[in-house]
C-alpha cells in the first residue's frame, strides 16, 4: 500500500471564467467522452471508522423512543421482543438490553408483575436534552427547510411517505415527525393520497404545498456564491469538491477527463433535466449534484445506499445514481461497515469527524458515549460484567470516540453489489478495481 504517498486532492479553480458557461448551453452537451479508463475502489479507514462509530445507534434510540413514548416511561419486556423484525436489531431485544446497561435498566415494578424496560438516568436526562433540541425553533425551522428541499428534489415537490420515513433519521427529524413537526407547518406541507408509479397501488405522500423559490438553491450555488462574492448564475461551471485517499491512482487521461467535466456548466439539483440524454456527460454531472445536493441534506452527510436507490428509482435516475458512486469515489464513499453499505460525502469529512456538526449529532456522540460505557449493574439480585469493548475519550459527546478494530466478514465482497453490465468489479483484500468499458 501506499502509507506514505502523498494524499491527492482536487479542488474547484480559484477563478470561474464565466464567457464559458453563458455561450454553451447545457441543452448542448448531449454526448458522453469519458471512453477508457480503470477506477479502483480503495477502502478509506477514517470513513469507514465515522460509519462504524454509530453501529446500532438507530436502533438503540428507536429502542429509547418506543419506551419513553409510554405514560409510565417504561414497557413491558415482553411487548419489546417481537420489534426485532420492526427495529432491525441485530440481535434479541433482551440481550440489547443486556449489552448497553447504561442507556436500559430492567426491574420488575411488583412481584405479580413481569420484568419491564426502563432508560437509566443519564440516558433519561440526554433523552431530554435531545427532545429540547427538536423542540427549539431554530431547529424545527430547520429540520421543516429540509424537509422542503428534499421534496423540491422530487420536482414534483411530492414523495411517499415511506421513503420520507427511510431519511427521518439522517434527515434529524424527531420519530412522531408528523404530529410532532408537520401538523405546525401546514402552510409548508399536507398529506393526500396517491398512486404509486413503481406498483400501481395507493399510497399516502407528503406534499409542498407551493414551490419555495428561496430554497431551491443548492450548497455548491451558496459555497460558490460566498466565495466568489457575486451571484452564481445560470450555467457556471462549478467544480466539485474530490478528495482522493492513499492508495488511490487515476490516469493521466481520466484526470484531464474530470478537469473537462469539471468545467461543464453546473444544472441546480432543483432545476429538471431529464430532457438530457441519461448516458451524457452533462446529465451525469446533473445526477452527481442531485445526490450530492441529497447527502448534504442530511445532518451526518451519510445514508444507507439502499435509501439512495430507493429514491433514486422513485424520482427516475435508474441505475445513475449506482454509476454516479462508481464514477466519482473522489466525491462519494461506500463503506460497508454495520452490516450494509453506507454513502458517504467525502468532502463533509475530515479524517473521520464531520466538518461542520449539527446539534443533534452532538447528542448521538453521547449516546454513543453511553452505548459503549460498561459498568457493573444488579438484576434480579445478581451482579452481572460486562467486557469493555471500546476505549472511549472524555470527549466522546464532541464526536472523538475511539474504538478498536472490529473487521467485518466479507466486507469487500459486499461491494460486488454496487457493479452492472458496465462495471466488472474485481476484489482482493485491500482493493475493488472497476473495469469501465467504452459508453
Amino acid at each position: 500500500m501506499c502509507s506514505n504517498r502523498k494524499k491527492k486532492q482536487y479542488f474547484p479553480p480559484a477563478t470561474v471564467t464565466m464567457a464559458l458557461c453563458t455561450r454553451v448551453p447545457h441543452r448542448l452537451h448531449l454526448v458522453r467522452t469519458f471512453v477508457d479508463a480503470k477506477i479502483k475502489w480503495v477502502r478509506d479507514p477514517d470513513l469507514d471508522n465515522a460509519v462504524e462509530r454509530e453501529k446500532n445507534l438507530k436502533q438503540i434510540l428507536s429502542l429509547k423512543n418506543q419506551i419513553v413514548s409510554s405514560p409510565s416511561s417504561s414497557l413491558p419486556l415482553s411487548s419489546l421482543s417481537p420489534l426485532k423484525p420492526h427495529f432491525n436489531l441485530p440481535t434479541s431485544t433482551s440481550k440489547v438490553f443486556q449489552k448497553y446497561p447504561a442507556i436500559f435498566s430492567q426491574f420488575q415494578p411488583s412481584p405479580s408483575l413481569p420484568l419491564h424496560v426502563k432508560l437509566t438516568p443519564q440516558a433519561m436526562t440526554l433523552h431530554k436534552e435531545e427532545l429540547a433540541i427538536h423542540k427549539s425553533p431554530a431547529h424545527r425551522n430547520d429540520a421543516v427547510k429540509r424537509l422542503a428541499k428534499l421534496l423540491m428534489l422530487a420536482k414534483s415537490g411530492r414523495l411517499p411517505l415511506h421513503i420520507i420515513d427511510k431519511f427521518k433519521f439522517d434527515l434529524g427529524l424527531p420519530s412522531d415527525y408528523i404530529t410532532f413537526l408537520l401538523s405546525d407547518y401546514p402552510e409548508y406541507f399536507q398529506i393526500c393520497e396517491s398512486i404509486n408509479t413503481l406498483d400501481g397501488k395507493e399510497t399516502l405522500v407528503l406534499e409542498l404545498i407551493s414551490w419555495r423559490k428561496e430554497l431551491a438553491v443548492s450548497e455548491m450555488e451558496k459555497r460558490a456564491s460566498f466565495y466568489n462574492g457575486r451571484e452564481v448564475k445560470k450555467g457556471m461551471p462549478l467544480w466539485f469538491s474530490m478528495k482522493l485517499p492513499n492508495g488511490f491512482d487515476l490516469e493521466k487521461k481520466v484526470m484531464n477527463w474530470v478537469d473537462t467535466w469539471q468545467d461543464l456548466p453546473y444544472i441546480s439539483p432543483y432545476e429538471n433535466a431529464f430532457h438530457l440524454g441519461p448516458n451524457s456527460d452533462q446529465a451525469e454531472k446533473w445526477t452527481v449534484a442531485v445526490l450530492h445536493e441529497l447527502l448534504w441534506l442530511l445532518v451526518s452527510r451519510k445514508t444507507e445506499r439502499v435509501n439512495v436507490f430507493c429514491l433514486g428509482d422513485y424520482l427516475g435516475f435508474g441505475n445513475r445514481f449506482k454509476k454516479a458512486l462508481v464514477h466519482f469515489p473522489g466525491i462519494f464513499y461506500v463503506s460497508n461497515k454495520i452490516r450494509t453499505q453506507t454513502v458517504v460525502l467525502r468532502e463533509a469529512y475530515r479524517k473521520d469527524f464531520l466538518v461542520e456538526k449539527h446539534p443533534l449529532m452532538g447528542m448521538r456522540f453521547r449516546y454513543i458515549h453511553l452505548m459503549n460505557k460498561a459498568e457493573k449493574f444488579r438484576n434480579s439480585g445478581v451482579v452481572l460484567r460486562f467486557r469493555r469493548r471500546r476505549e472511549v475519550m472524555p470527549s466522546a459527546d464532541k464526536g472523538q470516540v475511539m474504538k478498536e478494530d472490529d473487521k467485518s466478514t466479507g466486507e469487500n465482497n459486499n461491494f460486488n453489489e454496487l457493479s452492472d453490465s458496465e462495471f466488472e468489479d474485481v476484489s482482493n483484500d485491500e482493493t475493488s478495481r472497476t473495469q469501465i468499458i467504452d459508453t
